[in-house]
């Protein structure tokens, strides 16, 4: 049985959701009672507003200490959160592993994800990860460390790891589990 104190990771997929063999599914799957994926009413014509509200939600009702874990324009939306500082919850976070976070603001940028520009700015209120590919079509590595420097996050980048997604190869993604462990540790220690 899980306690109120261990914490939860919240998955907060990107636009279309992550299918059954993304790695966030995976990482459900394998762990139910540690991960839980943020919902949102349509993954295909996403607006911030109300992606920043679910994960609001889901953050409010967890009931034990979070680790965020966004991938994509789920990314995005966990920083678009932070900036807002909605009632005060980010004391309830430790920390935050960000996989390829989609540059909203590029000129090639899916209609259906420009409303979500522009990228927040603000540093984030606790640790986090931003992990980027070399070759992700959706972030330029340059734009990448920009970010993770806006954000306040450590950098950590995949050699041709394309988008980090099932398309790019990844199930399974250990790495991404190491540093969620490290998130999770560094949280406890801190608690």
């Amino acid at each position: 049985m899980i306690g109120v104190h261990e914490p939860i990771a919240l998955n907060v997929p990107g636009w279309t959701n992550s299918g059954p063999e993304h790695w966030q599914s995976l990482w459900e799957r394998d762990h139910p009672s540690r991960f839980r994926r943020v919902e949102q009413r349509d993954w295909d014509a996403p607006r911030p507003e109300e992606w920043v509200a679910a994960l609001d939600s889901a953050i409010a009702s967890a009931g034990r200490p979070i680790v965020l874990v966004g991938h994509s324009l789920g990314a995005v939306t966990i920083a678009k959160w932070a900036e807002a500082s909605l009632k005060g919850a980010a004391g309830r976070v430790w920390g935050a592993l960000l996989v390829a976070p989609s540059d909203v603001e590029r000129a090639d940028a899916p209609d259906a994800i420009r409303c979500f520009a522009p990228m927040p700015r603000a540093a984030l209120p606790f640790p986090a990860i931003l992990v980027a590919s070399s070759d992700d079509p959706y972030t330029r590595l340059d734009r990448a460390r920009e970010v993770a420097h806006l954000w306040g996050a450590r950098l950590e980048v995949l050699p041709d790891a394309g988008h980090i997604n099932t398309a790019s190869g990844f199930g399974p993604f250990p790495d991404g589990e190491r540093w969620l462990a490290e998130l999770l540790a560094a949280g406890g220690e801190g608690a």
